[in-house]
């Protein structure tokens, strides 16, 4: 694991998730590794549930075919998307599956710095891109949720927490 991704990792879990009731029903889409869920579980959140187009995800498939995968919809207290929503348009689907008053918790690059963090790719510094950033997007542009709060972190990335808008 490359260093900055490694500090990355920490920083979220800090940031994201110290507010979030134990008990929530978690949904995480684009788990990759697992690393998330494994962090969670381990701290004691209870109800995670990991979805990914591969596996080792506790659900396979894309996240735009959720009914087809067995997901109900507004389940959800929070979903996560972490590095995931400049790989695809998925907003629909979070909506969907929310809860009237959900979180959805995002980190993504910023629209502008893509070739920051493809330099950073380049010499090790954090991990290799998996698909293109074709729908790189500035969370204050974000669809049918509300912010909640937005930072910017480093020179390249942006976090932020949305609420679910009716």
């Amino acid at each position: 694991m490359p260093l900055l991704s490694r500090y990355a990792r920490a920083r979220k879990t800090s940031f994201f998730f110290r507010d979030v009731a134990k008990d929530s029903r978690i949904l995480e889409i684009g788990c990759g590794d697992g690393w998330l869920g494994a962090w969670l579980r381990a701290n004691g959140w209870r109800h995670y549930t990991g979805l990914d187009l591969n596996p080792p995800a506790d659900i396979v498939g894309d996240v735009r075919n959720w009914r087809s995968l067995g997901l109900e919809p507004e389940s959800f207290d929070i979903v996560v998307a972490f590095e995931l929503v400049e790989h695809v348009d998925c907003f629909a689907a979070m909506h969907a599956l929310l809860k009237p008053g959900g979180r959805l918790l995002l980190t993504s690059p910023a629209p502008g710095m893509d070739w920051f963090c493809r330099l950073l790719e380049a010499i090790r510094l954090t991990q290799r891109r998996t698909s293109p950033h074709n729908h790189l997007i500035e969370f204050e542009d974000i669809p049918l949720f509300m912010p909640v709060t937005i930072r910017r972190v480093g020179l390249a990335a942006q976090w932020g927490v949305f609420e679910k808008r009716q």
